[in-house]
């Protein structure tokens, strides 16, 4: 099997339904995986899963509520009848596109703890569900942000938030690699998602001019990299944070 060939594996994809989500699940996809599309949104994820079937790509949707243990555990469940088995999970369900840039002094605790509780929570609770039932060998990914290391101002609940999925990855890799399960981190830039473009007019060239390359982030950019992470040739790298802002910032 080739590193990106990930014939007959079965992906669980949260926040499908649409954006970079929605991506990552058509990208695993046609690399050979069974994608199970897991958000909150049932139509958007149903929608999602329509564009795969147009694929020939097996998929089924799933309304998952990532804060919500219950829930959590009945997305693994699905998985497992639908398709018998579970090899990688890419935790990407987050509050991005809603939140309004404000200062920190001014961000309404209500929004921090909803942010904390997707962002966070969510990538916990679903990857608790899903590592009881993962094969041997099996993937994790978390999404978190480059905006990590660049400490964007106006932005903190979000930039924490991710900040707090790099941490907890490291103590997942360590406690799931007794299973040889590997967990790993995709921190992109600025990429032009239908989040992304909603956020601002100038979308399509914010940033560009402070890359190494100069061009906009595609989700494809980043679907690629969750390719590697899921294959065989990753399969010594646990722990790690892969930023894929085409060399905005270097760490």
């Amino acid at each position: 099997m080739s590193p990106n060939t990930l014939d007959d594996k079965v992906v669980i994809v949260t926040g499908a339904a649409g954006g970079l989500g929605r991506a990552f699940a058509l990208g695993f996809g046609q690399a050979g995986a069974k994608v199970v599309v897991a958000d909150i949104d049932s139509v958007g994820a149903q929608e999602t899963v329509a564009i795969l079937t147009n694929h020939d790509i097996p998929a089924i949707a799933v309304t998952v509520n990532v804060t919500d243990p219950t829930s959590t555990q009945a997305m693994a469940n699905a998985a497992l009848v639908e398709f018998g088995r579970i090899d990688v999970l890419v935790n990407n369900a987050a509050i991005y596109a809603t939140l309004k840039r404000t200062a920190f002094t001014e961000i309404d605790p209500n929004e921090w703890d909803r942010v904390m509780a997707v962002n966070v929570k969510g990538a916990w609770l679903c990857s608790a569900a899903v590592y009881p039932k993962m094969t041997e060998g099996g993937r994790v990914i978390n999404i978190a942000s480059a905006t990590v290391f660049s400490g964007s101002p106006l932005w903190m609940h979000y930039v924490a938030s991710k900040g707090a999925v790099i941490a907890m990855t490291r103590v997942m890799a360590r406690e799931m690699g007794a299973k040889n399960v590997t967990v790993n981190v995709i921190a992109p830039g600025f990429t032009l998602t239908e989040a992304s473009l909603a956020l601002m007019d100038d979308a399509a060239s914010y940033g560009v001019d402070r890359g190494a390359l100069k061009r906009a982030s595609q989700p494809e950019d980043i679907v690629g990299t969750a390719l590697f992470l899921a294959g065989d040739g990753a399969g010594y790298m646990t722990g790690q944070t892969l930023v894929v802002d085409g060399g905005k910032q270097f760490i």
